[in-house]
């Protein structure tokens, strides 16, 4: 005997596609906000200063975020993988000073102090990966110590005293423009796009979520841990010799203390742009958007005519607004 069942459909009710376009919403307004942040800090900085919004003044601010935004680059690579390198600053010192050093004043030498600088951060970099990947140190702990020692190596090399004179061809090549265009600013923007083709268009870059996501799962789906994560403190490594040589170009002065608290204006932006200390998400078009907030916010407060001071307090409520704004995303999730 057969039994024929008949289902009869449910009217629709009509909720269902606009809450799912809520959701949509939602969440496209969640991964945007960041951007919405700067524009309002834009409309409210062009509103205090008419000269703001002159795009000479625009370019000068992504010429000035250059610094901070290519040692960001490196620093979030490290933090998808739910990593954190507090040696930046440091390894920035160093390279303005070993970038001057070598370069001695004469023209002739700059090609061999690019290489070297970069080749020694990238060495810092290569040897903090392998500490931590292959002897599973703390990153925090490692890289706060290895900052230690890069600063007292530096003091050293230069008896605590300024040390070395910079080319004037660099400072001139470097600090050029382009029509409006600062050439400062081409050459932040060639490293982030080489940063978002690793993170979106290699399998490196996709090893890096795995890895941050769960490194136990990454490992046991065949992902190479170890090269992964010394991979990423290598590039870290790389990215902060190559913002000191930009700052080296910059103040044209070889200092021991020029990279000092830039590791945290790094980590500030990289926080703000959606790259959390959890791992597995976030990534460098962010850490731009957060760089930007940074540099414009500091505007802001020269525009009000207010001290350094203020711009550390306003630095430090920054960073304390993006920490509980994240937690209260989670809780939500």
């Amino acid at each position: 005997m057969t039994v024929a069942i008949t289902v009869q459909a449910q009217p629709s009710t009509g909720r269902e596609r606009p809450a799912s376009l809520l959701g949509t919403t939602r969440s496209f307004v969640e991964r945007r906000a960041i951007w919405l942040v700067l524009l309002v800090l834009i409309g409210c900085a062009g509103l205090l200063s008419p000269v703001f919004l002159n795009p000479i003044n625009l370019f000068n601010i992504v010429r000035q975020s250059a610094v901070v935004g290519i040692a960001s680059i490196g620093v979030t690579l490290v933090m998808i993988t739910r990593g954190v390198d507090l040696s930046v600053g440091a390894v920035i010192s160093l390279a303005a000073v070993l970038g001057a050093a070598v370069m001695g004043g004469q023209d002739g030498n700059v090609a061999q102090a690019v290489a070297m600088t970069l080749l020694v951060g990238t060495l810092v970099g290569a040897i903090n990966g392998l500490l931590i990947a292959l002897r599973g140190l703390p990153p925090f702990i490692l890289t706060l110590g290895m900052a230690v020692a890069v600063q007292g190596s530096n003091l050293l090399y230069t008896g605590g005293t300024a040390y070395g004179v910079v080319a004037p061809g660099y400072r001139d090549v470097v600090n050029q423009r382009l029509g409006p265009v600062p050439l400062l600013v081409l050459i932040f923007a060639a490293v982030l796009l080489v940063g978002l083709l690793i993170q979106n268009g290699t399998l490196f870059g996709r090893r890096l979520y795995l890895v941050g996501g769960n490194p136990e799962a990454a490992r046991l789906s065949g992902v190479n841990v170890s090269r992964t994560l010394f991979l990423a403190y290598t590039c870290s490594g790389f990215t902060a010799a190559l913002a000191g040589l930009v700052l080296l170009a910059r103040s044209g002065v070889s200092s021991n203390f020029a990279g000092q608290g830039y590791e945290f204006d790094a980590l500030a932006a990289v926080v703000l742009g959606g790259t959390t200390f959890e791992g597995g998400k976030g990534g460098i078009g962010g850490t731009l958007a957060g760089v930007l907030i940074l540099l414009v916010a500091f505007n802001l407060v020269n525009i009000l005519g207010l001290n350094f001071n203020a711009q550390l307090v306003l630095k430090g409520s920054i960073i304390i607004g993006a920490a509980a704004l994240y937690r209260l995303a989670q809780r939500r999730d």
